[in-house]
This record gives structure tokens, C-alpha cells and sequence, in this order.
């Protein structure tokens, strides 16, 4: 589990950045706040971490059933989108999200608090971090694929297999390099992401936000293991003289938690899946643009 305590990783890697801090900081310590309360009471009541990994992953498990039931449905109160069903089974899925994720955050606050975390306790908290964002995007996968909607069956696959490619190449990396925690498309922002998305009835939205941005982050990651092993560990040292502007921590894709920058990202990243099904109703997944593009390469015999 990630530290988001003012010490933690996070807010060091701020400090280390030489960025200013943003309104995501003071969010982010308001939920620590939070969830450290949470932990002490859960401790108190001998609720160990494993306990709550493996609720979580159960949780995890409905909120993919839901998506299976209307992943690609919109909200009832949008009136009529041609080729898309009205129904509340996003919002369903978003409650069990948001249970989901209320357990991801305390099983290592337990952990910590309770003195009770072991080395099996993080093997098996990570397993279950990616089969639950296999099962949610698997579902995801079903759901269109039984409506036969190539473009997003596809869509849903990919933005699974680049949630597992970020986390590969940082345990990978890991194996070499003392972190490489970098690039914006941390589990975090991805779990946080979705549930907003949900939310707002816009998962196709986010299917297309997720199938490509965060393969930036997975090539952020490759670049910083190269120059770390390249250099042998004076990139990092040198990087933090490097990022001090704004537009240029975005473009290198060095946007810690709690800095402007991030707030930046984060803001146009949910303007996208929030604003952009409005703007034109393409992204509310209606449509099956490389069915089309393959039924003219493959036409039915």
C-alpha cells in the first residue's frame, strides 16, 4: 500500500520534485487523517489486514458482475443516446468501487498500526490488486463483447493489460533500481478514476482515456530505469534540479501526488471522460468504429 502521509513516499517525492504543492495535498492529508482513524478503530476491534485485503477483492468482485449487467449503459436522466441502454448498474458498480477502495486504503494503515503486517500480507495484497483490476476490466470486456461491440471489447483489453504493464515494469524495475514510482497512472489515480467515471455514467469515456494514456506512464517508467541504471543512480539525484517548471513536469510526466502539476493532469483527465460523451455522443460507446474498419478488411463470406 502507498503512504500518503507527510512523510510518506508520495509527499517525498514532492519535496524531492521541487514543484509546488497543489490543492491535491490538502485533499490527500484530509484522507489520511481519515483513514488513520479508521485503522485504529479496526485494530482495536482485532481486524487483521488480510482480512480487509481479501473483502476488498470479494467487494471488487460485485462491482465487476455490475459491469458485465451495463458497463456501457448511460444515465437515465441523459434522455435518449442512439445504440446505448439507460440504467443505474455504473452507479451500482461505483458503490461497490468506492467499498473496494475503502478497503485497498486500510489494509496497509492496519498493517502499520496494528504492528501485524507480514511479508505474505504485501504478496498476497498485490495479487489481488491485479486480479481485482483484471476482473473489473474483464467484465467490462464481457459486457461489450455480448453486444457485440468489437471497438470497446478491445478498448476495455487494453486499458486492462496497460494497469498490468505499469505495475510490471515497476516491480521489474525494482529489482535494479530503489523505486521507480514515477508517471502519473499510479493504481490510485486509475481506481479513483473509474469510480468517478462511474459516477458519471461515462465508462466508454474512460475505456478510451485508459486503452491510451496510460502508456506514458509505462514508457516514464522504462525511461527513468534506463537513465537509473545508465547513470547509476545520479538521475535521480540530478532530476530534481531539472523539473522546477510546470509545463515542463508535465511533459517529462513527473507529476507527484500533491503538486500542481498533478492537479493540472488530474483536472483534464476528468474533464475528458466527464465532458467529452457531451460533446460529441461517439464516446458513449454506441458506435463500433473498428468492427466497421475490419468488416471491410475481413467481409462476411
Amino acid at each position: 500500500m502507498t503512504d500518503t502521509t507527510t512523510g510518506g513516499k508520495d509527499f517525498e517525492r514532492l519535496r524531492k520534485s521541487g514543484l509546488l504543492a497543489g490543492g491535491s495535498r490538502a485533499i490527500g492529508a484530509m484522507f489520511v487523517w481519515a483513514r488513520t482513524a479508521l485503522a485504529r478503530g479496526l485494530v482495536r476491534l482485532g481486524v487483521r489486514p488480510n482480512h480487509i485485503t481479501v473483502a476488498g477483492f470479494g467487494i471488487t468482485l460485485f462491482a465487476a458482475a455490475c459491469f458485465v449487467a451495463g458497463a456501457g449503459h448511460h444515465a437515465p436522466y441523459e434522455g435518449s443516446v442512439p445504440g446505448v441502454l439507460p440504467s443505474l448498474w455504473p452507479l451500482a458498480a461505483a458503490l461497490f468501487l468506492l467499498l473496494a477502495g475503502a478497503c485497498d486504503m486500510l489494509d496497509g494503515a492496519v498493517a502499520r498500526r496494528g504492528n501485524s503486517g507480514t511479508p505474505f500480507g504485501g504478496v498476497l495484497d498485490s495479487t489481488l490488486d491485479r486480479l481485482s483490476d483484471i476482473a473489473v476490466y474483464l467484465g467490462m470486456a464481457i459486457h461489450f463483447a455480448y453486444y457485440g461491440n468489437v471497438t470497446y471489447a478491445v478498448l476495455a483489453i487494453a486499458a486492462m493489460c496497460n494497469g498490468y504493464m505499469i505495475s510490471y515494469v515497476k516491480a521489474r524495475a525494482e529489482d535494479l533500481i530503489d523505486d521507480c514510482s514515477v508517471g502519473y497512472w499510479l493504481r490510485g489515480e486509475r481506481c479513483a478514476g473509474l469510480l468517478l467515471a462511474c459516477l458519471c455514467f461515462h465508462v466508454p469515456a474512460w475505456l478510451w482515456l485508459q486503452a491510451t494514456a496510460p502508456l506514458g506512464t509505462v514508457a516514464r517508467r522504462l525511461w527513468h530505469a534506463y537513465r537509473e541504471l545508465r547513470d547509476e543512480g545520479r538521475a535521480s539525484r540530478r532530476a530534481a534540479g531539472e523539473r522546477s517548471g510546470l509545463l515542463q513536469a508535465i511533459r517529462h510526466g513527473d507529476t507527484p501526488r500533491g503538486s500542481i502539476a498533478y492537479d493540472v493532469v488530474t483536472g483534464l483527465a476528468i474533464a475528458f471522460f466527464v465532458f467529452a460523451p457531451w460533446v460529441s455522443p461517439f464516446f458513449y460507446g454506441g458506435t463500433d468504429p473498428l468492427r466497421a474498419g475490419l468488416s471491410r478488411l475481413m467481409p462476411a463470406g
